[in-house]
């Protein structure tokens, strides 16, 4: 950044996805989410680093060269849902043609197979001719997703997919995404929205302050046993559905990361084994996570 300073917006996020499952990446604003799937992409700015390997079959994403990502990469192996739909969106073309367009590129569709292909993509055929202005939020959301899901890649990318639509549109929403999982498909959901991650993911993954601090199977995260880490456990008690309670303090700057645990001001369990940072081990990068009942020492 300006002056030299530097932000360390991903560190050390380890994290496999299998085809046939959907990994749910959840955490709070500016946690790093978004800068990681950009990042698998290779869509961070020019003055950004990385640095380690991101495998997507014999291709690493985060070394392969724009011509590889541009050309066997993006649409056609991985599908991207954005962040903000209508701001990737062409404006001055349909929906139509726009549908028309991936389906010609990424599949080699042609001729009279197109406008057919085109309307059996999963969008209102009623709005297929309409500009993106015309479009609400939400038709703008399932109109990105559609020109996503056309290209048929093995791994969808959806960042964020339903912010700003109301509960139906949610769960249509992550429903549609969830369809798009099979065999040989895999989906890794980027999302702050609890409700939807459990309704479809297999696994949670859960970023705080640039780091993956929990990885857990989502019947047990969303279930009796519950997250291991603090923080994790403390995003599902604020749900107004549980215990409404707020977690204290605010997460800290990536340009000021403490040295140790970057939660431990923020947590009633940190002690001086908490000035280090933990490894993620056992599924919870804490020096002290929650155990189930019987997982607890006995006496």
């Amino acid at each position: 950044m300006r002056g030299g300073t530097h932000v360390s917006a991903v560190t050390d996020a380890t994290f496999d996805l299998a085809a046939g499952e959907c990994l749910a990446l959840v955490g709070e604003s500016g946690c790093g989410k978004s800068v990681l799937a950009s990042a698998l992409l290779g869509l961070l700015p020019g003055n950004a680093e990385t640095a380690g390997s991101a495998l997507l079959g014999d291709t690493d994403l985060l070394t392969a060269d724009e011509r590889t990502l541009a050309r066997t990469v993006r649409g056609r192996r991985v599908g991207l849902v954005p962040q903000s739909p209508a701001a990737h969106l062409t404006p001055v073309r349909t929906v139509r043609s726009q549908l028309e367009e991936t389906l010609r590129e990424l599949a080699g569709v042609r001729g009279p197979r197109l406008r057919a292909a085109a309307e059996r993509a999963a969008f209102p055929a009623g709005h297929l001719d309409r500009y993106p202005h015309e479009l609400s939020g939400g038709l703008a959301q399932r109109a990105a997703t559609a020109l996503a899901l056309i290209g048929d890649a093995p791994l969808l990318l959806a960042d964020e997919p339903t912010t700003g639509l109301d509960r139906d549109l949610v769960d249509r929403t992550v429903d549609e995404l969830r369809r798009h999982v099979g065999e040989d498909r895999a989906l890794l959901l980027i999302t702050h929205d609890l409700a939807a991650a459990e309704r479809i993911a297999d696994r949670v993954a859960v970023m705080y302050a640039s780091r993956v601090v929990e990885i857990a199977d989502a019947a047990d995260f969303f279930g009796a046993r519950g997250p291991r880490h603090p923080y994790a456990r403390g995003l599902l008690n604020a749900l107004p559905e549980r215990e409404f309670t707020p977690i204290p303090g605010m997460p800290p700057e990536l340009t000021a990361l403490p040295e140790g645990c970057a939660f431990a001001a923020r947590c009633d369990r940190a002690d001086t084994a908490c000035a280090t940072v933990p490894a993620l081990t056992g599924g919870a990068a804490c020096h002290h996570p929650h155990v189930d009942v019987l997982e607890a020492p006995r006496a």
